[in-house]
């Protein structure tokens, strides 16, 4: 592989990070397509506490091409840890690519969810598991890569089927994008990996820090009713900010 394609892939980790936010995806469109590694129950389960709000986590993504396709093994550290800041601070993504024989290791997070609950098809404790210095992650997806510009590109919605539903509780404030046709994305997930400084209570005020696209514009509400979030049947459109911060289409 190219010293430009190593290059372009460890650009990609918050791009494929669109896919995880709820845990494993299933197959996608647009910059990624994905095999969801665990079986699919009737019933999803509920993943975490019971408020899983503010929660800490990481991913560790090993990148290898197959048969002329890019792909990533995406581990994340939910629920098992709040990914330790002096453990996830000391990982050295060259050394994990080498011992996990991988041609790249990309690191994204930390990040903190937004919702209460997350419900998911499949158990998560039957998923693969794997050690990065000493951080213990979920094996949450196997996903193929396509366009790796359009993937780290922000305000671009990709298409994810994951199969799962997303909870926001009455009395809870979200933070949303709204597009000039009306559309609505809800934050799912904030992140510190570009600004390590972002907290929760600086959300409010993200709007003056945005370079948001004409037309678009940023907004916080305080729920007066649960906010559900269902894509078990539809895939969900998910985009990020320049932050990382990661937002999903409200539908209906």
């Amino acid at each position: 592989m190219t010293a430009a394609a190593r290059r372009g892939l460890a650009a990609l980790g918050l791009g494929l990070a669109l896919c995880l936010a709820a845990g494993a995806c299933g197959s996608s469109s647009g910059t990624a397509s994905s095999a969801a590694t665990d079986p699919s129950p009737t019933t999803p389960a509920t993943i975490g506490a019971t408020t899983m709000r503010g929660e800490r986590y990481c991913e560790v993504l090993l990148v290898n091409p197959h048969d002329g396709v890019i792909s990533a093994d995406v581990y994340n550290s939910y629920p098992l840890n709040t990914c330790p800041a002096d453990q996830w601070e000391a990982l050295d993504p060259a050394a994990l690519a080498a011992e996990h024989n991988a041609v790249l290791a990309v690191l994204n997070g930390p990040r903190y969810w937004l919702m209460d609950e997350i419900q998911k098809a499949g158990d998560v404790a039957d998923l693969p598991r794997a050690t990065f210095g000493g951080i213990e992650m979920f094996r949450q997806a196997s996903v193929e890569v396509g366009d790796l510009k359009a993937a780290s590109t922000p305000y671009v919605a990709h298409a994810v089927d994951r199969r799962t539903v997303f909870t926001f509780a009455e009395g809870q404030s979200v933070y949303e994008l709204v597009d000039p046709a009306g559309n609505v994305y809800v934050m799912q997930t904030w992140s510190q990996q570009k600004d390590p400084t972002l907290a929760e209570a600086d959300l409010a005020g993200l709007a003056p820090r945005l370079t948001l696209p004409e037309g678009w514009t940023y907004r916080t509400r305080t729920l007066d009713a649960p906010l559900v979030v269902d894509t078990t049947k539809a895939s969900a459109q998910v985009l990020q900010d320049d932050f990382g911060n990661s937002y999903c289409l409200v539908v209906g």
